[in-house]
Order: C-alpha cells, then sequence, then structure tokens
C-alpha cells in the first residue's frame, strides 16, 4: 500500500517502527538539508495517517460505503488529496422521490498541510473521484490556519458541500504553540560566557542575527518579534522564541582550563 511503501515498512510495522523509519527518512528529505518538498510533504502525510491508530485502520480498510458526513446514503463517490489519502464519502440519493426537491448534504475530508504552508498560504488540489472521471477541486489555504479548522466549500457535487479540515503535520525543528513557533540552538558554555552571535533562518526564509550577550544563562530564552506564523485574518505576527541548550566543547584550550580553576581558587 502506498503510504507503507513511502516510509519503506512492512503493513504489519509497529508504532514504533514507522515512527523510526519517519524520523530517518523525514530527517533525510527535509527541504532545509536540500531534499525535494514534494517528496517531504508525502513522507508527512503517511506518517500522519499511519502513525494514528484510527486513520491507520480507516486506512487499511477503507468501506466504499462510509460517508462521513452523512452516514446511511450508498453511492461511488470519494476524494483524494493526491498523496495517497482517500476520504469516500456518498452522492446524493437517487430513486422514488428523485423529483422532489432534495436537501443539501454536507460532506467532509481531511487535508494534511505544513508548517510551511500556514505561513505562506496557498491552495492545493484534491481530487472527487466519480465513477466515470476524476474532479479536480481547489482548496485555498488561509496563512496562519489552525491545526482543526474547517472551510467550506459549496456545491462540489450538485447540491452537495464539502467541509475540509486542516490537519497541520508536524515540524522537524519549530514547535507551534498558537502564532508562536519555537525551536533549540545549541551554544557553547564559552559562548554563554563571553557572549557570541549566531545566523538564524526563520520559517519564512529571513536570514537573522541572534546575538547572545555575555553571562547568559542556559535554558534562556531568546524572542524573535513578529517572526513566528502569520495570525488568522490579521495583518499581525506570532513571535520566534529561541530555547538556548548549552553545551560543554569537547576540547578546550588548557589556558581556559587553568584560567578557570585559578578563578575558583583551585
Amino acid at each position: 500500500m502506498e503510504h507503507y511503501h513511502t516510509l519503506g515498512v512492512a503493513k504489519s510495522a509497529t508504532p514504533e517502527e514507522i515512527k523510526k523509519a519517519y524520523r530517518k527518512l523525514a530527517s533525510k528529505n527535509h527541504p532545509d538539508k536540500g531534499g525535494d518538498t514534494a517528496t517531504f510533504q508525502k513522507i508527512q502525510t503517511a506518517y500522519a495517517i499511519l502513525s494514528d491508530a484510527e486513520k491507520r485502520q480507516q486506512y487499511d480498510t477503507p468501506n466504499p460505503f462510509q460517508d462521513l458526513g452523512a452516514r446511511g446514503f450508498p453511492g461511488g463517490f470519494q476524494f483524494n488529496t493526491g498523496s495517497g489519502f482517500e476520504d469516500l464519502f456518498s452522492h446524493l440519493m437517487r430513486g422514488a422521490h428523485a423529483n422532489q426537491r432534495r436537501q443539501p448534504q454536507i460532506f467532509r475530508t481531511i487535508v494534511n498541510i505544513t508548517l510551511e504552508q500556514v505561513y505562506f498560504g496557498g491552495e492545493q488540489i484534491i481530487n472527487l473521484q466519480t465513477p466515470t472521471a476524476i474532479k479536480p477541486i481547489k482548496v485555498d489555504v488561509p496563512k496562519g490556519i489552525n491545526d482543526g479548522h474547517q472551510v467550506r466549500i459549496d456545491n462540489v457535487i450538485d447540491d452537495a458541500s464539502l467541509l475540509v479540515e486542516f490537519k497541520v503535520n508536524p515540524h522537524l525543528k519549530y514547535d507551534r504553540r498558537g502564532p508562536d513557533l519555537y525551536c533549540n540552538h545549541p551554544v557553547s558554555v564559552l559562548d554563554l560566557i563571553t557572549g557570541t552571535s549566531f545566523e538564524f533562518m526563520s520559517l519564512g526564509g529571513k536570514i537573522l542575527e541572534v546575538a547572545i550577550p555575555p553571562m547568559t544563562q542556559p535554558h534562556m530564552h531568546l524572542k524573535l518579534v513578529g517572526h513566528g506564523l502569520p495570525k488568522q485574518d490579521s495583518s499581525l505576527y506570532g513571535d520566534q522564541i529561541i530555547l538556548i541548550k548549552s553545551f560543554i566543547p569537547t576540547t578546550i584550550d588548557e589556558e581556559i582550563i587553568n584560567a578557570i580553576k585559578k578563578a575558583q581558587g583551585l
């Protein structure tokens, strides 16, 4: 099956094996390391499905008569996001009351997006598979969209509307908390003592010069105002928070060690 093939695991793979394979592939194919964005998003989508027990069960044993929005209507229509994830839903019932005015139907599907898509916005195409053709439907991704947020698209099939729920894939570098982004940055304890600076690339692709003042304590937070995610329905942006993770260099000049000992009275 496609998602298993994407992660290179067997259908019987355990959650630990799936997680291990995802981390290895995501790290290897991350765009920040020169990887292909489409491949990376495909890996993210596969993991989002296979790491969730309920979604994995639905993926392994799809029900061709299941309608996530209005159950009990047989049909033959389904949505395909283009990455192997299918959301089945029924067509409008036809029969003895075909001449009567039909009530609008609302169907549901889930679209997985990346944190980069949350930042830049844009659009994503999902494909409506009918018994005779595939109908592409454009879904606009608003800037700053929140995980679980829904948008409605009317008249996708006859009088039916589609309710799209967005699921934001986890990111290898950034942790999202509302409009703010958090990440770690390693700094030598010697640089914390003397002060230093480093270049930091924001999610938006900007290279920022970040200064660390002398005598900075380990685990301090540095705030880059306005370099987080866009706030939905606003022109404002959240902040980028950098957590300083200190480390001791593997090699230190003996003169530095002696100077530290002298300062400590040793």
